[in-house]
């Protein structure tokens, strides 16, 4: 990676604009360079690219069993749907064989019928789209607020170990106030 930024760097116009030497101490821009190249280089010693990619790793695939079982229950629920599909077909049946015995008989039973399984099936569909739909909200809640709790943790074990008390009270006051505006 560093053999892909020092050219670009050292080719860049405002590295060359500058009145002063680029590698020197008295360059902004070098001395910008180099503690980018450390605070990297802290990073990935301390392996938190590795914390990182291992614990989204693992919400993914917790997340990802999370929607199979969404899946199944909605598989669930369009078969009971079927189900009831071909009990509404049979009771259909059933209510034209006692038309023959007793038309206005069957007709308000047959009524009643349709409409008591109509009403079981918008609740039954209703209650698993519920389910899934929730599901989908809390999987993508939790792996945001992981997400969250992981870069706050990392961003703060650099900054504890490089700031004064001060200053690490006034960036923890600005980041609660950032994360505030940009979770809500």
């Amino acid at each position: 990676m560093l053999r892909y930024i020092l050219p670009a760097v050292l080719l860049a116009t405002p590295a060359l604009a500058a009145d002063k030497p680029f590698f020197s101490l008295a360059n902004t821009d070098f001395i910008v360079l180099i503690s980018f190249l450390i605070f990297i280089g802290v990073l990935v010693y301390f392996g938190v690219p590795k914390l990182l990619t291992g614990a989204l790793d693992s919400r993914a695939e917790t997340i990802r069993k999370e929607l199979d079982e969404a899946r199944a229950l909605r598989e669930e629920a369009q078969t009971l749907l079927a189900s009831y599909e071909r009990k509404q077909a049979d009771v259909k049946n059933q209510a034209e064989q006692i038309v023959n015995h007793a038309r206005t008989e069957a007709e308000a039973a047959a009524e009643q019928a349709r409409a008591d399984i109509e009403a079981s099936i918008a609740r039954r569909l209703q209650a698993a789209e519920d389910r899934i739909v929730s599901a989908e909200a809390a999987a993508l809640r939790d792996v945001r607020d992981r997400a969250t709790e992981i870069a706050v943790a990392a961003a703060g074990a650099v900054i504890a170990g490089k700031m004064g008390d001060a200053q690490s009270d006034k960036l923890i006051d600005e980041a609660i106030a950032t994360v505030d505006a940009k979770l809500h």
